[in-house]
């Protein structure tokens, strides 16, 4: 099982504009490659990701179509007061993560 997870909305810390880009980029080759994700957990700023319109969201339903379970912290989600804007997958918890974690074969975590 092949688990992608993303704890952010950009690759890096430094340069806000280009980690957003770059990590949009990131989705979009992985979305053209023959990766099979099976899971995708959003946490912490990686919220913003199925809850703004754009690129990474079009990325993260391209997935979704794909047959991966996109799933979205929902302690994250209460946080940044974003729940009622989900719009993509579902509403994820910690203990699911935990066990992703456990189980996966192979981890993608590219922020």
């Amino acid at each position: 099982m092949t688990f992608l997870y993303l704890n952010d909305d950009r690759i890096g810390a430094v340069d806000g504009e280009l980690g957003a880009k770059l990590l949009r980029l990131f989705l979009e080759k992985l979305v053209a490659s023959e990766v099979k994700v099976d899971f995708v957990a959003c946490l912490n700023r990686g919220v913003l990701l199925t809850t703004e319109e754009g690129p990474a969201l079009e990325s993260l339903r391209a997935l979704a179509a794909r047959g991966a379970i996109v799933t979205t912290c929902g302690t994250c989600l209460d946080h940044y007061q974003r729940r009622e804007m989900l719009l993509v997958g579902a509403v994820g918890g910690m203990q699911q993560t935990v066990e992703l974690f456990a189980s996966a074969e192979r981890l993608i975590a590219p922020c």
